[in-house]
């Protein structure tokens, strides 16, 4: 009867400590998860900003050359429109770019701290 006692007590023990690190498991699990969606976001709110600026780039050299061929025909003022319209295109694309990155990024935060959240209280729960 004692060795039945001793060993029903040492398998409950094995038992709850095997329980607690699956838990710690899930959590890190959880971490990870979060890490790589928030990462996953952040990589493609990169992708888009650096496509936009690529974008506006493009448009205001290709502004600028017309601009530059209107100055040497001698139309200073609409060279010096076509300037400000490639440099407004650029900039409302790398502001748009900025939105959307910035966007992304405040979602995987969110994603994340949601899943440290529950992972915390999982913990909570075990203990």
């Amino acid at each position: 009867m004692k060795n039945a006692i001793i060993i029903s007590t040492t398998v409950f023990s094995l038992f709850l400590s095997g329980s607690a690190m699956a838990g710690d498991a899930n959590n890190i699990g959880l971490d990870d998860r979060g890490d790589r969606i928030e990462n996953r976001l952040d990589n493609k709110g990169d992708r888009i900003e650096n496509r936009l600026d690529n974008k506006g780039d493009r448009i205001e050299d290709r502004l600028d050359n017309r601009a530059d061929k209107a100055s040497a025909n001698g139309n200073e003022a609409r060279a010096d429109r076509l300037e400000n319209k490639g440099d407004r295109i650029d900039q409302r694309l790398d502001k748009r770019g900025d939105r959307a990155d910035n966007r992304l990024d405040r979602k995987g935060e969110r994603i994340n701290n949601r899943l440290d959240n529950r992972a915390s209280k999982r913990a909570a729960r075990r203990n």
